[in-house]
Formats: structure tokens, sequence, C-alpha cells
């Protein structure tokens, strides 16, 4: 009987998959080993859990109670063994098997791909071979002890050896897979022979097996695909399936049915997973039977992905050859994409919830509907650099709000649901900036992974330089203080005199050389070491040296060493937050002793009233939750001609952890937002000390915040009423807002508050020269305002 054909179901027996028993049943005593059991059989074993390509995360074993009675397995063991191998993991179990019941036992995982194993009745960590091994089910829980050749201990109520196992009952079943579990054909029958019960085929946990084999269904891609995010025909054995090869992989094939139905919503392309180089050619015509099945990418990483559907297990038979398919052309004259909602009736997983699926109206069902297909687009418009996983943002044609370099604009109500990535799977992706094009129609197969839709192009893209540069500012004038902030990316002596020297001159010539600047993620002196040591004093010393190197004048720092390990970012590299400036203009520092990494600075005041700093630099509040695992902000009280100004510098805690955009869990949770509400708000009353005592007092607070100009977080330091501050991101034009580019979307993350009375002689400049480009020394771009602070009697 072919594996592929096996029923996970069981004739003449009711199915459940339960351990519970009736009280008062009567439970059975478990036999000596010394023929077939005829009770609890070992129905399934798969050791192929988590690896690349498997259908699920962990490996498994899985009884069957076939007797008319409970059975007691507390006290009992599932033990694992190599295929060679005399030393035997163990497993306890606990509880009974109800009659006609699987008892499914989750071990141990691999690389976390799957998805999750069915609940389990018992779980241990045990890693077994994906391909070969020995498993035994044992009426005690002491580790065997009879060596490599176990089968016939007292014992052992059933064993399994597979693949090229040295011991069996009879024969070993047949070597197994990834993809591949050895399930029992008849779970009522045990002839004590593994080759002759078992067969190889597709993992089914939790189930049973048996009875006569369950034919195919004859089915269409589209039937397959659906209209849905998950196949209607999840699980089922498919045969007959016709199409025509239209893109080879490394580990299976796409094909297309040339002949599609009338129905937009269902793709007419699907993927085949052959485990190993297919053997087949583009345009091919062929059929193919298998398994269908829905893979999750990213394994334990990728909970929050969609599915792609597959057919695994395949026998493709190859009928000839035929012209491929032309490709779909998405955008103008071809199938639109939504325009700015990517779901938008959803609430929780898309793949469970009874949401309508709507590729005419959401961006998710848009994509979802040609997932597998051969598409083209028409000269597709560059959104965002090539990035460092050779990963490129694009969109057709007259897609969104757009930058005025080119860009598309990510906004509350706007996620552009017209952007997909280039992926480099199938081929090289060139190095590309934003506001560049491509030449021609690029056509490639969608797929899906890491949170995205993927065109896959099988020949390099031609890159059509859009002309865009990198921008300089203007130098602030005699009686202007200009303050920026500068996100400098894990800055550390390890990455050597290119960043130090490309980041000195991103200062002396893209900023011109700012009076005051706020540094975001500078790392100890010997970067992802973990010595304890947490000076940055190297660091800093290094690149206020380059900057004089490139032309700029001297610079000096203030900062304090944070706890070490206590405050995120890479390990042992203890980032933290820092000021640098100027030394040779009519800045200068107040330096008031005091601040270290975990006592908090303070407002005081002088015989006129006027506010200060308790330390200067110091720490804002170092003991509060809110920075737990997260930089704490920096305070500095500055003179410029003689008028103070307080600048604090932020690097707030980041995205990481929040739902994709393209995930199956709409609309995306945002789980790390608290945290920063709450960075926000004790930065925004250290604020309202300041001006509770002086309420023209000269506020500037910059940096990361992580967080969009849109959020609560800024709506939480901004603040309401006369002390609000000015947010100057929310001050440009659209399509001039943005700092950071992710995944395609232009957005802001770094941002520059001001007090109301600096805001009349203000000058804000978002300076692009990094967050557009793949060769860029920092994933943000700077930014910098020029201020003129007036004596409270002015104001």
């Amino acid at each position: 009987m072919s594996a592929l054909y096996r029923s996970r179901r069981r004739i003449g027996a009711l199915v459940v998959t339960s351990s519970l028993v009736l009280a008062g049943a009567a439970v059975l005593i478990a036999r000596p080993a010394d023929a077939a059991s005829t009770d609890v059989v070992i129905t399934e074993v798969y050791g192929g859990g988590g690896n690349s390509g498997a259908p699920y995360q962990n490996d498994f074993v899985e009884l069957t109670n076939n007797s008319s009675a409970p059975v007691d397995v507390s006290g009992w063991s599932i033990q694992y063994a190599s295929s060679t191998g005399s030393s035997w993991q163990v497993t306890k179990l606990t509880g009974s098997i109800a009659p006609g019941t699987a008892y499914l036992v989750q071990e141990g995982g691999g690389a976390g791909n799957g998805q999750p194993l069915p609940t389990a009745n018992a779980t241990g960590t045990i890693p077994m071979s994906a391909s070969t091994g020995k498993v035994a089910l044992v009426t005690n829980q002491t580790a065997l002890a009879c060596g490599a050749t176990c089968h016939a201990d007292a014992g052992v109520k059933d064993y399994v050896g597979f693949g090229t196992a040295t011991d069996s009952e009879t024969a070993p079943a047949p070597g197994l897979s990834n993809t591949t579990s050895a399930a029992r054909i008849d779970p009522a029958k045990d002839t004590d022979n593994n080759g002759a019960d078992f067969a190889a085929g597709n993992p089914s946990p939790g189930t049973l097996t048996g009875g006569p084999a369950e034919p195919p269904v004859d089915a269409k891609i589209h039937d397959i695909q659906g209209a849905g995010h998950r196949s209607p025909l999840e699980g089922k054995q498919v045969a007959n399936v016709p199409g025509v090869v239209t893109v080879k992989g490394s580990n299976g094939f796409w094909f297309q049915d040339p002949q599609p139905d009338a129905d937009p919503a269902t793709s007419e392309g699907l993927f085949v997973f052959t485990s190993s180089a297919p053997t087949v050619s583009v345009g091919d015509a062929v059929t193919v039977e298998g398994s269908v099945a829905e893979f999750r990418p990213g394994g334990s990483g990728g909970t929050t992905n969609l599915t792609t559907t597959e057919l695994t297990n395949p026998k493709v038979t190859v009928t000839g050859t035929a012209a491929v398919p032309a490709p779909t052309l998405v955008g103008p004259g071809g199938r639109v994409p939504p325009s700015t909602v990517i779901e938008d009736d959803a609430s929780g997983d898309v793949e469970t919830t009874s949401t309508a699926f709507d590729p005419a109206s959401d961006g998710l069902d848009f994509w979802e509907s040609l997932e597998g297909m051969w598409l083209g687009i028409n000269q597709p418009e560059v959104t965002g650099p090539t990035s460092s996983f050779r990963e490129l943002s694009v969109v057709p044609a007259g897609a969104g709000v757009r930058t005025v370099r080119g860009g598309i604009l990510l906004q509350k109500t706007d996620s552009n649901p017209e952007r997909v990535l280039l992926d480099d799977v199938l081929t090289t992706i060139p190095d590309a900036k934003t506001g560049d094009k491509l030449a021609g129609v690029v056509t490639g197969v969608l797929d899906y992974s890491f949170g995205n839709f993927k065109l896959l192009p099988t020949t390099p893209p031609t890159v059509v330089d859009g002309g865009v540069k990198r921008e300089t500012t203007k130098a602030s004038s005699p009686v202007q203080l200009s303050v920026a902030t500068f996100n400098v990316e894990n800055l550390d002596p390890s990455d050597g005199d290119t960043k130090f020297d490309g980041l000195a001159e991103a200062v002396v010539h893209n900023l011109a050389s700012p009076d005051i600047l706020g540094l975001e993620e500078v790392q100890d002196d010997d970067g992802a070491v973990n010595s304890g040591d947490t000076s940055a004093e190297k660091t800093l010393g290094m690149l206020t040296a380059a900057i004089v190197k490139a032309g700029g004048p001297q610079y000096t720092w203030k900062q304090i060493d944070p706890v070490n390990n206590k405050e995120g970012g890479e390990p042992g590299g203890n980032i933290r937050v820092a000021f640098l400036y100027r030394t040779d203009k009519a800045v200068k520092f107040v330096d008031t002793p005091g601040g270290d990494s975990t006592t908090a600075t303070t407002i005081v005041t002088d015989p006129a009233g006027r506010p200060h700093l308790s330390a200067s630099p110091g720490r804002i509040d170092p003991a509060n939750d809110a920075w737990a695992a997260t930089r704490v902000p920096l305070a500095g009280e500055f003179k410029w001609h003689g008028q103070t100004v307080f600048v604090v510098v932020n690097h707030f805690s980041s995205k990481g952890g929040d739902n994709p955009l393209w995930g199956r869990f709409q609309p995306p949770v945002q789980v790390t937002a608290a945290k920063r509400h709450q960075q926000a708000g004790v930065v925004r009353g250290f604020v309202d000390q300041i001006l509770a005592k002086d309420k023209g007092a000269n506020v500037v607070v910059l940096g990361d915040l992580n967080d969009f100009d849109w959020s609560e977080t800024a709506d939480i330091l901004v603040g309401s009423g006369k002390t609000a501050l000015i947010d100057l991101p929310r001050t440009l034009p659209l399509p001039e807002r943005y700092s950071y580019v992710f995944e395609g979307n232009s957005q802001i993350l770094d941002q520059i508050l001001i007090s109301q009375n600096l805001r009349p002689a203000s000058a804000y400049d978002v300076v692009h020269m990094n967050a557009e480009f793949p060769d860029q020394i920092s994933d943000h771009d700077p930014q910098v305002v020029k201020l003129i602070p007036l004596p409270s009697w002015v104001r």
C-alpha cells in the first residue's frame, strides 16, 4: 500500500484524540512483551521536527490503544537510541489511553521550522534522528540496559527500528526524512515486523492510521489554493493536478495552470516541495500527485508568518512540454493592488477567524490570491535600498503617497499594500536606492517569507538610476545654536576606520558640524566582547579624532557608562546615548558632578529661582522600570551666549517583537508600544519639572524614539496646553516626513521636539544621507535644528 494513500482514520472505531477515560472503567494491566502487542502499540514515529522543510516543529511518537478497555500508562516511558546506539534516552508517560484513541508524545525539535504539534499527552526533549533510529515503548521508566539490541527485552511493550537501525522487530521500517514519518499501516495489526507494519508518509500527529486506502482527489491548482489563506484541501491527497513548470528552486518547483478559472481570488500557481533538487524542467507539462500542506516559514521565529500552500511527497509525471503562461501583470494595465488597506475586517488570526477574503480591497488578500503565480511588474519603482539580506522593495507605478525622493510614506491609515519585496532566492538582486527604477517588465514567482510577500525573479533586474544624491544641510549662522541627533548604529572601535571616517564625513559635510550632537547606539570600547568593561572613551575618542581628520572642528563628549549588560542592544556592547559638543564656539557645557549610572538627575533652582540640573550630565530616573533592558536618557545643561539650554537625548525601546505588517495577526499587535509609552511619560514628566520652574525654559528633546510622528509615544512627549512641546517632524510636509526606511516604507523614528519659545526662530532639517542608500554608514538619517535661544525677559 502506498503511504501516500493511507488514511488518517480507523474503520469501525470511534476516532478520539484524547487520553480521558470513563470513571470506574477497567484499566488493563500490561502483559509481558513476548508476543505482538494486543493493546497499546506504537503507531507513528517522526524525527524531522523543526528541521529544514519540516511540517512540524517537534519530533513525536504516537501510541494507540487497540483494546476495548482503557490502559494506564503511568509509570511507562518512550525511549530512544540512535540506529547503532546502546544508550537510551527516556520520556516518562502519565495518564491512561482510552480504547481506540491516540496518545501523542512530543519530543525535541531542530531549528524551529514548521508548525506546532497538536497538544501532546506527554512531553520530552529527546532529539530523534530524522532518518534512522530506534524507539521503544517500555513498561517502566528506567533506561534500558540491554545495549543495542532491545526489541525482545522483558520491559519492552512495543519496538520500532527505522532506516538503517541495527535492531528492529524482524526488519526495520523505512528510512525517513524531515518531511516523512513512519506510520503503522493498520493500527489494529502488529505482526512484529516493522518493515511490513510501517510505511513512510506525511506526518499526522495525534490521529489514527489504518483502514482501506482513501483514494486521492482529482484537483486543479485553484481548487487547492482556494479563496483564503489556507487550502480547503489541507491534509488531503490530491492527484492529476495539471500545470506547466514555471520556476525551479533548490528543493522544489512552481507550476501553474494555463487554463485558469474565472475567480481572481484563487491563485493558479503552486509550489511542489521535492526536498531535493527537482528533475523537471521549466516548460514541462506535468501532472502532480501529493499531499496538500501549509508550510509556515521562519521556524520558531516565524509563528506570526502566514503559511504558504504546497504539495509534499509528490509523484510528478511529465506529460510533454508547453509554453510557460504569460506573466500576470501587477499594476497599471493588470491586477492593481489595493492602495491603503492591508486588512480592514480582521480581528486576530486571519487563518482561523471568519474574515471575509477580499483581494479587491485588502492587500493581504490581494497578494495571497497570487501566491505561487508567475507575475510581472512593468518598470517597478524602488522605494527602499537593497538590504543586507538582498531584498529590494518595489511598487508599481503610481502607488501611494510618495516622498520627495521617490520613496513611499508609511502613514497611520496607509501601510502601503502596493509594496512587494524582490528577493535573491533564485538570482542575484543588484544594489539599488530609493528613487531608482528597474528596466522593463520584472518577472518572477510570488512567495512569502519573514513577514512579507516576495517576488522571486529568475534573472537579475537592471537598475535605472533615479539620480537621488545624499543631502547636506546649511551651516548655522553665528547666532544660531545647531542641535542634531544621529543614531550611529552600534559604533565601537572594531568597526574600523571606514565607519568612523564615514560618520565623520557625515558630521562635517552633511550635518555642517552642529554645535551639539546627540548620539545613539554608542558601544563600549570592546564592542560585543562581554568583558564587563562598559567604558566608551576609546569609541568616542576615535570618532572625535576622525571628525578633525575630516576637516571638522574639535568636539568633546559627555556620557555616563551604563550598568553592564542591563540596557539592551547587542550582547556585551553596552550601547548608550551620548553628547558631542564643539569646543570652538559659544556653546558651553555646564558640568555639574554627581551623575552616574544609577543616580537620577533632578531639577534644582538657583537663588533667582532659575532651574538647573542637579547633575549634568545626568540620567533621568534610571531606577524606573521603564528603562529595564533599555537605554536610560541622558540630560545635559548647556550655555549658549549666556542662555541655558536643556537637552535630553533618548533611545527608546525597539519595535522588535511587534507583529509584522504582513503577518497572520491583523491588525498587527504592537506589543512593544506600551513600553515606549511608559518611557515617554517619564521623559515628559522630567520636562514638566523644568517648565514648572521656568515656563520659558529652552528645552530640546531628541533621539531615536523608535516610534512614528503620529504615534501615542509622540503624543505623550508633546503633551498639551501652554507647555506642549513642538514635534518638529509634524511640521514638515508629508513627503518630507521620514528618517528611516524599513522594508521599503519611509517613516519617522528619530525625532526632535522643542519647547514653545524656541519655535519662532527654528529651522529644521532631516538630512537624507543614509536610509535610502544600500551603502549606508547607519540605517538612520540624522536631523538637525537651528535655534536662537532667548532670555526669559525677551520671551
